[in-house]
């Protein structure tokens, strides 16, 4: 570990204050050529993989992720330069990876005489070192030229003349009338001659140049009053009829060319789409097999554990069934029971209590004083009936003698 920091810190020395810089300069190139491979589109929208900063592999941020976009942008560059290489996959051995991107890397001919270890951490001088290599040989696979440079045009100075449409009309039409009349002019035997403002005296001499000719004299206020004032009456108005079939051809057309216009971007827009839901479905296609193959052990405790579970809940259920009926049974039998003692303790109570025979004493003895009382009673009635009848007798006695 020493000796490796040593020797870091010696080439660092050896290479001079801005070596440790030189990293980022490369990755700076090898954005560029990244950029000129069109990688934004055939290499982050098919992969799914956010845009790249222009430091990225230069400086350590995430590891995992870093290692990961390594590979798949050098399996991709690779492909690119001709040479057939699988994408690497998230469960994917990264030595075995490594060793297959320095061998590629040794069929362009590209020397490595740095140790595999260094480009798993996915960023570094030797990372973006390999990168920079194959990036290079996609460039030249592909037949990338660089073309001439286009230099813009100098603008025109304010005080050359500019004439609009309307004017550019008006001096056309002047041109044609006064071509009319030169032509008129030759019938008549006279010289032609197109007065289109110029002066004469720079007419004389004939190696005057296009620009000096082209010179006029006219106020260019008055010109554009001028072009103000006949504007308007110049306008053709074109009334359209809505019921013309002409009309209604155009505007099948238009709506023709807008629906193709519009079915080719949905149809660019629905097979990106597609792409990125079939490279998800592999990716949980390969997850799921992954996790299968890892979990299966797994997977077939769990089923007996759950074919257990089930025969056991079965079993409780026929226990609790027999429990139920049992209880049901033990119910019944300790309300008979419990009736049972009722009566026994009735009976028993019945037998050794005295309370009957002294309810039936009291009994007779209430009898008794009735019986008595009845008799007084009997007594007094019929004393009362025997006075009644004297009385009686009395009376018919006294009646009778009355008579007599």
């Amino acid at each position: 570990m020493t000796e490796d920091v040593r020797r870091s810190g010696a080439d660092e020395e050896a290479r001079g204050p801005g070596g440790i810089y030189n990293m980022f300069e490369v990755m700076l190139e090898l954005s560029d050529k990244l950029k000129l491979l069109n990688y934004e589109e055939h290499f982050l929208r098919k992969y799914n993989v956010k845009p790249l900063s222009r430091h990225y592999f230069a400086l350590v941020t995430n590891s995992g992720e870093q290692f990961y976009v390594f590979t798949a942008l050098s399996a991709w560059l690779i492909n690119v330069a001709g040479h057939q290489f699988d994408m690497p996959q998230e469960y994917d051995d990264p030595n075995a990876t490594i060793s297959n991107i320095i061998e590629e890397l040794r069929k362009f001919g590209v020397g490595t005489d740095f140790p595999p270890s260094k480009l798993k951490t996915g960023s570094g001088e030797f990372v973006c070192f390999v990168l920079d290599r194959l990036a290079d040989s996609a460039l030249l696979s592909t037949e990338f030229t660089w073309d001439r440079p286009t230099y813009p045009q100098e603008e025109q100075e304010e005080d050359d003349v500019i004439m609009d449409e309307d004017e550019a009309e008006l001096k056309l039409d002047k041109v044609e009338d006064d071509v009319i009349a030169g032509e008129e002019s030759d019938e008549e035997g006279a010289e032609p001659f197109l007065d289109l403002g110029l002066s004469s005296n720079k007419l004389e001499s004939e190696g005057l140049k296009h620009s000096e000719i082209m010179l006029s004299k006219t106020n260019a206020d008055e010109w554009k009053l001028e072009v103000e004032r006949v504007t308007p009456s110049l306008k053709v108005t074109v009334r359209t009829d809505n019921k013309d079939w002409r009309i209604h051809i155009d505007q099948m057309h238009q709506h023709k060319s807008g629906i193709e216009v519009s079915l080719h971007d949905a149809k660019k827009q629905l097979d990106k789409l597609h792409d990125e839901i079939q490279r998800t479905l592999e990716k949980i296609l390969s997850r799921e097999k992954y996790i299968n193959n890892q979990l299966e052990h797994h997977v077939q405790e769990y089923r007996s554990a759950q074919d257990k579970l089930a025969h056991a809940k079965e079993k409780y259920k026929q226990g609790s069934g027999g429990v139920t009926e049992h209880s049901r049974t033990l119910a019944d039998l300790t309300d008979e029971l419990e009736k049972v003692k009722f009566e026994m303790e009735d009976r028993g109570s019945s037998m050794t209590d005295g309370a009957p025979l002294v309810k039936i004493k009291q009994t007779l003895n209430r009898l008794k004083t009735e019986s008595v009382q009845m008799d007084i009673r009997i007594g007094v009635i019929e004393h009362v009936l025997m006075q009644a009848r004297i009385k009686d007798k009395t009376l018919m006695h006294k009646d009778m003698n009355k008579g007599s």
